[in-house]
């Protein structure tokens, strides 16, 4: 897909921020670091519309970014950051739910993982609640930062997380480097399914 004219649209808390549109939404879930605003920037070709940090847990607002009025890609908070107080984490996680639930725009959900480690107790947690309580949305998993290991290891270590998180193998898994591009053409085909 070639992208012309990406835009940083709002940051939203609650659905009376959420946009008035009827665009398909693609929503992107992960653990704090594990890329999701880097994977927007490499997916779209842009360098910095999604804004990256070095230091885990700053997003703590769900973010929309309108791909050519097409669709969005929404960015939710990054779960898992310990020095998040835990007042706050509620907070995050109550707001986080409540869009997954209620939203009818969700058309997939992109759950992104970090190849390197075996999916946390977190992760678990959250592909649990978005297998079984988020509606029904269809997902995808991302093993990301594939350029973190070697290029030979990469589909054994895909095919073993897969093993972890989803035996059955219903859902794509697809690796993704922010570093190498080479992995965006199949991501998009995924992708380009649902909107």
């Amino acid at each position: 897909m070639i992208v012309k004219n990406p835009q940083f649209e709002i940051s939203a808390v609650n659905p009376k921020q959420y946009p008035k549109s009827e665009l398909p939404e693609i929503v992107l879930v992960g653990k704090s670091n594990v890329g999701k605003s880097s994977f927007i920037n490499t997916m779209i070709n842009r360098k910095s519309l999604a804004r990256t940090s070095s230091q885990p847990g700053k997003t703590r607002q769900i973010n929309f970014y309108n791909i050519d009025n097409n669709f969005y890609f929404v960015d939710l908070p990054g779960y898992g950051y310990s020095k998040m107080s835990k007042q706050e984490q509620v907070k995050v996680g109550n707001f986080i739910e409540q869009y997954l639930q209620i939203r009818k725009e969700i058309m997939l959900i992109v759950f992104l993982i970090d190849i390197r480690h075996n999916p946390t107790e977190n992760d678990k947690l959250m592909y649990d609640y978005i297998i079984n309580k988020s509606g029904n949305n269809p997902c995808i998993i991302i093993a990301n930062k594939a350029d973190k290991i070697a290029p030979t290891k990469v589909d054994s270590r895909v095919l073993e997380l897969q093993n972890i998180l989803n035996p059955l193998k219903d859902i794509p898994f697809l690796p993704f480097s922010s570093e190498k591009k080479n992995y965006c053409d199949d991501v998009w085909k995924e992708i380009e399914k649902y909107i």
